[in-house]
């Protein structure tokens, strides 16, 4: 089985010594530096260069720079999507945003992790998870998503969250760990 099957099925797999991962990251990080070194200004140039990068997106999406990712095409975006400065996602499995999602400056959503045995660890070896956002959430700014992580609809995560396990439907979760504060609340 190649490396990238490994990958995206979230099994151990060796990203740093196979071409044609390597090669995919090299593509996609191109992509990011010419996508942040554009005037802001330069919309319609920008929207263009996330087509290139991401797996899919719908019309209406607005990330603000600088943008980092690992493989972009692992990254699917819904629509109305908006994220503030210095949104970084780990993409070494699927990301996939739903509509209405909007994010705070300086957040994260990483795929990947590494295994708790130095020995495997040290080897270079890694997994990836998915991780899957509802309709309507809103993430604060600091906010880190983990690996294998699904955040439910009509959800508010709150500044500096540390997201680790899965987030249901209708409620505001905060902190590190991210706990459910309120849940089954009428959305405003």
């Amino acid at each position: 089985m190649k490396e990238k099957e490994k990958m995206l099925l979230g099994e151990i797999y060796d990203a740093n010594n196979d071409v044609e991962l390597i090669k995919e990251r090299e593509k996609a990080k191109d992509l990011c530096y010419e996508y942040n070194n554009l005037k802001p200004s330069k919309v319609k140039e920008k929207k263009e260069i996330l087509k290139k990068i991401l797996g899919s997106m719908k019309e209406n999406v607005l990330i603000e720079q600088p943008f980092l990712c690992d493989y972009g095409y692992n990254i699917e975006l819904g629509e109305n999507f908006y994220s503030n400065h210095n949104l970084v996602i780990l993409d070494a499995n699927k990301v996939k945003f739903g509509n209405n999602v909007f994010i705070g400056p300086n957040c994260g959503f990483y795929t990947s992790g590494h295994p708790l045995d130095a020995k495997i660890r040290n080897k270079g070896l890694e997994y990836a998870k998915p991780i899957e956002i509802g309709n309507n959430v809103w993430f604060g700014g600091n906010v880190v998503v983990l690996p294998g992580v699904k955040v439910g609809d009509n959800v508010v995560i709150g500044a500096g969250s540390i997201v680790t396990k899965d987030i249901p439907s209708n409620s505001v979760a905060v902190g590190n760990p991210c706990k459910v504060k309120k849940q089954n609340m009428k959305m405003q």
